[in-house]
């Protein structure tokens, strides 16, 4: 089955979403529990919020969407492999055009430092990777898509597995009935990113 635009859209309004594996195959996950990072009680550590206070990168959205992922995608100490294939980043790269993908970018003396990118449909971010090739410079991208979400009415992000690093920002646990129940809300809302 070819993965397109339309296939993407349509798994994440059911709370279902795709990693490549090894073998170059697409694999679709629906994780029970799933992690989200509630909006209303996300935590920003005190050193990391003296960092945002400073305005140490220069924050922006979408204007190295591809480089991002391609950030994401790369081989680090901790994860010699990665979920995202070339087929993936073609695919999210051709829905950010279409205006569902987004990225969230920390530049720091004209070079991009660290980001995240997701899928937005309705008041739903599903958050896909992130990455950091300076001292906190994803943690900053994530509060400020935070604060971003909030600004705009979104009502779910989603984070899909839970990590420590995601714990310490208030992620929680939750089972599958009650996310598909904070999905179809959040589907309903008419927002944009």
């Amino acid at each position: 089955m070819e993965l397109t635009p339309s296939l993407l859209l349509s798994a994440y309004t059911q709370g279902i979403f795709p990693m490549a594996h090894d073998d170059g195959e697409i694999y679709w996950y629906q994780p029970d529990p799933r992690a989200i990072l509630p909006l209303t009680t996300f935590h920003v550590p005190r050193r990391l919020q003296r960092t945002v206070q400073q305005n140490v990168y220069q924050m922006h959205m979408d204007t190295a969407f591809e480089a991002v992922m391609r950030f994401c995608a790369a081989a680090a100490p901790e994860r010699e492999q990665t979920w995202i294939s070339e087929e993936i980043i073609a695919v999210y790269t051709h829905l950010h055009y279409l205006g569902f993908a987004h990225s969230v970018e920390s530049w720091l003396n004209g070079k991009l430092v660290g980001g995240l990118y997701g899928v937005a449909i309705g008041g739903f971010f599903a958050g896909e990777s992130m990455f950091s090739r300076e001292r906190d410079a994803s943690k900053v991208a994530l509060v400020h898509l935070v604060n971003h979400l909030r600004a705009h009415g979104f009502l779910l992000l989603d984070v899909q597995f839970m990590t420590e690093h995601l714990r310490r920002f208030g992620a929680v646990e939750i089972p599958d009935q009650l996310y598909q129940k904070h999905l179809a809300q959040a589907l309903q809302v008419r927002t944009r990113f």
